[in-house]
Formats: structure tokens, C-alpha cells, sequence
């Protein structure tokens, strides 16, 4: 892929003193829990092969166990693998000296952890440019950025505060601000939101959207939760046991599951929210409004329904028109993707 800013090829962790001797046995198609009742070692990531796309949000999701943490780990090294390539780039972070890995470290990635991870003796305002700091940015310098950074997530008037001065919610806004601050190109996102309250964890995805909008960065993102997943990723890579299961856009996951364990996750999502209607557009045009391809069936069901013809024209992202949509269809794909999926649990 011509426009890739990252590709995993053929990644394997193997977690034990051997892990080298068992990559053949893995290949084989061993098991990880009979590697691990045979041989003691436990089998992190089998076979990984993901190309990401620059400026898109890659989401990497799974159950406990499934090797999604093991795996955003290994982009930036802090977990050797057993076998692989990660390249960036095109250039293999396999391969770099500890010194071009610390600056990759610095200049090309940056994380935001799970628990936060601030520095408790620093103000918001030093944390956030903690990492400046670390590159060597005059100090006048990195305040001033930080404090950019800190009313992008809307935490103006909380500089001089301490990270037990706020809520949960408010120190992840301060460890986004600190990733971003950098401005590094790759945005490693380690279940980000999973630990705040609903609420919190929605605001803080309008958060995250809306500054990729503006700033067009790679974001690789982990998550357990799919309704996270399907509305922040561009693509989706879900994981069982170390393994890709299925990978896609949001709406290729929800029509098409490859397996009974991906349709055991989409099963009570709302699926009108996820397919979009470019999936059922016509041939013809007609006399109602036009509507953007990219709409969901959900908002699509409302403008259609207020139609005089029950018929829209459907146009792409540059205006052009690519056919037409009509109420009864749009309704009709919404209740044959939930049949589809009802009947794998009858």
C-alpha cells in the first residue's frame, strides 16, 4: 500500500526462555494453551500482519489475554519480538541501534497510557511538556506549547494544578496533551478511555475525533469495547489468542463477520448506526435532497423519511452524484443485517 505509514509483517511473541526454538511449532499451528501446558511458554503474537495507513485511526481490539497491549508494545519496542518486521516508514524498528530507537522514541511516536501515567510532583502544565522537555526544547519554549496544547483539550485555567487536584477524566485530557505536544506523527493509544466513567469515555472520543480531524495523525488505538471501536477506527483488526481474526472497516466487521466469535462481539450493536449508505446506493438519480455517501443508515432514515418521494441522491465526499437511495431500501438493508445476524443464535 502506497500511502502506508506502518507494516507489521509475520510478528511473533513467544514469552519464555526458549521463545526462538517454539516459532516453528507455532507455524505448525500448536496452541497457546497447548504451548503453555507443554512447554511452559506463552504465546503473546501469532503471525501478525497489518498494514496501517497514514493519517487514519487503526483499531486493535480484543478480549483480556488476546495480545492487543503485547502488540502496540512492540511498535515502539518496549517489547522485543520473537520474530518479525515492524517497519515505519520503511525503515525496520527491529533493526534500529538504541540510539536511532531512542530518538524514534522521541520524535516519531508517542503513547497515552491506560493509568494515566503523570508525573504526580508536576504541575498540568509541566507534565504536558514533559516530553518537550525531553527533547531538548528551551523551556520558555515548551511552556508556551504546552499550554497550547492544554486549552486544545480543554483544561485552559488548570496549569499550575496537580494531577490529585483532578478527576480522571481531566488527567486523561492532560496525558492526551502531553502525547500530542511532541507532535509526533504516531499516536499509540493503550485503552486510552477504558478506565473513566461512560460518560467521560464519550466525551473524551468527541475529544480525540475532532483534534484527528484537524491534525491528521496515525493513531493506532486499543480497545476492548466495540462500540469505541466502531465509532473512532477507520479500521478494525480484532484479536483472539494472539491472532488476527477479522480486519476491515466498521462496516465490512458488521455485515460480514468472519466467525462465530466476531458475531458473538457485534451482536447487540446497533447496526444502524455503523452501515453507511454508499452500501446500497442505486443506479438513477431522483428529485429529492442529496445526501453524503458516508451518512449511517440511522441519520439517512430520518432525511429520507422527510422526503416528499422517499428518495434521495446519494453524492460522495467531492460532490459528485453516484446514484440514489430510497426509504424502503434503506430500511430493508437495516433489517436483513439484523436478521442475518439474529439467526446464527437461533
Amino acid at each position: 500500500m502506497s500511502d502506508a505509514k506502518l507494516q507489521i509483517n509475520n510478528l511473533y511473541k513467544i514469552f519464555g526462555p526458549k521463545a526462538k526454538k517454539f516459532v516453528p511449532l507455532v507455524k505448525e499451528g500448536i496452541s497457546k494453551q497447548e504451548l503453555l501446558d507443554s512447554y511452559n511458554h506463552v504465546l503473546g503474537l501469532n503471525n501478525i500482519n497489518l498494514t496501517i495507513p497514514q493519517q487514519k485511526v487503526q483499531v486493535i481490539m480484543g478480549l483480556s489475554g488476546s495480545g492487543k497491549s503485547t502488540l502496540i508494545r512492540h511498535i515502539n519496542r518496549l517489547i522485543e519480538p520473537t520474530s518479525g518486521e515492524v517497519i515505519v516508514d520503511n525503515k525496520n524498528v527491529l533493526e534500529m541501534s538504541q540510539t536511532e530507537l531512542r530518538e524514534f522514541r522521541r520524535k516519531k511516536t508517542s503513547m497515552v497510557f491506560q493509568k494515566f501515567a503523570l508525573l504526580p510532583h508536576k504541575t498540568v502544565s509541566q507534565n504536558v511538556a514533559y516530553g518537550l522537555t525531553i527533547q531538548g526544547v528551551h523551556e520558555a519554549q515548551a511552556k508556551e506549547s504546552s499550554h497550547i496544547w492544554i486549552e486544545k483539550v480543554g483544561l485552559s485555567g488548570f496549569e499550575g494544578h496537580f494531577p490529585a487536584q483532578l478527576s480522571g477524566g481531566m488527567q486523561q485530557r492532560v496525558g492526551l496533551a502531553r502525547a500530542l505536544a511532541t507532535d509526533a506523527p504516531i499516536l499509540l493509544m493503550d485503552e486510552a478511555f477504558s478506565a473513566l466513567d461512560p460518560l467521560i469515555r464519550t466525551d473524551m472520543q468527541d475529544i480525540l475525533l475532532d483534534l484527528q480531524n484537524e491534525l491528521q495523525k496515525t493513531i493506532i488505538f486499543i480497545t476492548h469495547d466495540l462500540d469505541e471501536a466502531l465509532r473512532i477506527g477507520d479500521n478494525i483488526a480484532i484479536l483472539r489468542d494472539g491472532k488476527v481474526i477479522q480486519e476491515g472497516n466498521p462496516q465490512e466487521i458488521i455485515m460480514t463477520p468472519a466467525d462465530d466469535y466476531i458475531s458473538d462481539f457485534i451482536k447487540d450493536v446497533n447496526r444502524g448506526k455503523v452501515i453507511r449508505i454508499k452500501s446500497i446506493v442505486t443506479k438513477g438519480s431522483c428529485r429529492g435532497p442529496n445526501l453524503i455517501s458516508s451518512l449511517t443508515l440511522e441519520n439517512a432514515l430520518k432525511e429520507l423519511n422527510k422526503s416528499k418521494t422517499k428518495e434521495c441522491n446519494v453524492i460522495d465526499e467531492g460532490g459528485k452524484k453516484i446514484g440514489k437511495v430510497s426509504l424502503d431500501s434503506a430500511i430493508d438493508a437495516l433489517l436483513k443485517t439484523n436478521v442475518s445476524t439474529n439467526e446464527r443464535y437461533k
